[in-house]
């Protein structure tokens, strides 16, 4: 059973409520659009795109990266993973302890068991080690050219990004995701963006 998508809730300002309303419609496009995306389309974006993450984690010199477990088409960069692993890259991924609370990230390394949270998703499981990575990989299903990311609505890596120990924000993107939108004030800027695009 998939999750229903969180969206932002509009707010009572007219010109804010209007903002809400489009980035849902660019929400509502950009799903659309992944799930037109043909399977060798999507392989070849994929490739390209992780090697883009582990360029950009090497050239970093990147030690620990929080990555995620791909949902609603969203890039499966396992390749990636496995490389990074290979590098002796630290791996862990995103767990939501509360609707409203920033994230928490679990160590884990490709093949560790995981379970499915109350969302769906793929997660390590209770009592595996919790970790401050130093950068986090997020995925976008859009993003604007200010560097902002277009999520599902529901804020989590913005109250992460927010909290008192701001980690390196890498966005990886479908290169169709590149839209148009005014951010909201509780909106945080990501410091690079990684797509399959030129």
């Amino acid at each position: 059973m998939n999750p229903s998508i969180a969206r932002d809730a509009p707010a009572p300002e007219t010109e804010q409520a209007l903002a809400v309303l489009h980035k849902n419609a660019l929400r509502a496009d950009l799903l659309g659009r992944r799930k037109a995306l043909g399977d060798a389309d999507k392989l070849r974006a994929e490739q390209r795109i992780g090697q883009r993450v582990v360029d950009w984690c090497i050239g970093s010199a990147i030690t620990s990266l929080a990555v995620y477990q791909p949902i609603r088409r969203e890039p499966d960069l396992a390749d990636a993973y496995n490389a990074l692993a290979a590098h002796g890259v630290d791996l862990c991924l995103p767990v939501v302890v509360g609707r409203e609370m920033p994230l928490e990230f679990r160590r884990w390394r490709p093949g560790d068991a995981l379970e499915k949270d109350a969302m769906g998703t793929r997660v390590p499981p209770a009592g595996t080690a919790v970790v401050q990575p130093q950068a986090l990989l997020i995925p976008c299903l859009g993003f604007n050219e200010a560097g902002f990311r277009l999520g599902y609505g529901g804020g989590f890596y913005d109250r992460t990004l927010a909290g008192p120990v701001r980690p390196l924000a890498v966005g990886v993107c479908y290169g169709f995701g590149l839209v148009a939108f005014e951010p909201q004030t509780h909106d945080v800027p990501l410091d690079a963006i990684l797509t399959d695009a030129g």
